[in-house]
């Protein structure tokens, strides 16, 4: 039996996609197909706000979205270099908090010790960098994409802890979405409910 999945395949560097691999092991054949896609926007404001660590009390990270837009930034030689020589230094003496492991990961391939990656979600989060962190010190930059939760931005802003949002990536349609969609149903013989 054959399954359409509606998701980005797992990156080509860590192996076969784990839903593919699964599904076979149960006699299906799988197939996916991207639906979404991020724009990345305020690169050069993004890349402004990391050349003053010093107007800022640390990071916050809760997609590795926001890690992309910062790699994107260092692609270019002279902000790379910036960020080797002094940004890098200068942003480790702060804290860098993040959920989730694959963040973590993404933080420490830019040079940053990460924090709080076992919170698990926006919420725990937001706890555990209120047990850090005093009321009314310098504000945390929160690079983030244009459809956040507001969950972790409204927990700080109630225990007095300043957080500076960017919006640095927006979601969209996956700009091959219907182009792929058309291509596989053209193949398929339709022997079976759509549930």
């Amino acid at each position: 039996m054959k399954v359409l999945l509606l998701k980005d395949p797992k990156d080509k560097d860590s192996g076969p996609d784990p839903y593919i691999k699964e599904l076979g092991l149960h006699g299906f054949e799988a197939t996916l197909i991207p639906v979404l896609s991020f724009e990345f926007i305020s690169l050069e404001s993004l890349f402004e706000k990391l050349s003053h660590p010093e107007c800022y009390g640390g990071l916050v990270f809760t997609s590795p979205r926001a890690l992309e837009a910062i790699k994107i930034c260092l692609k270019e030689n002279s902000k790379n270099e910036a960020w080797s020589k002094s940004l890098k230094q200068k942003w480790n003496t702060k804290p860098v908090y993040v959920v989730g492991k694959a963040t973590a990961s993404l933080v420490e391939e830019i040079g940053l010790t990460p924090q709080g990656e076992k919170s698990g979600n926006a919420e725990k989060l937001a706890e555990y960098i209120c047990s850090r962190e005093k009321p009314n010190s310098s504000a945390l930059l929160f690079p983030c994409g244009a459809l956040k939760r507001e969950v972790l931005p409204t927990v700080l802003r109630e225990k007095g802890v300043p957080l500076e949002s960017l919006t640095v990536y927006q979601t969209t349609q996956h700009a091959d979405l219907q182009e792929s969609l058309s291509s596989y149903f053209s193949q398929q013989v339709l022997d079976a409910d759509v549930v």
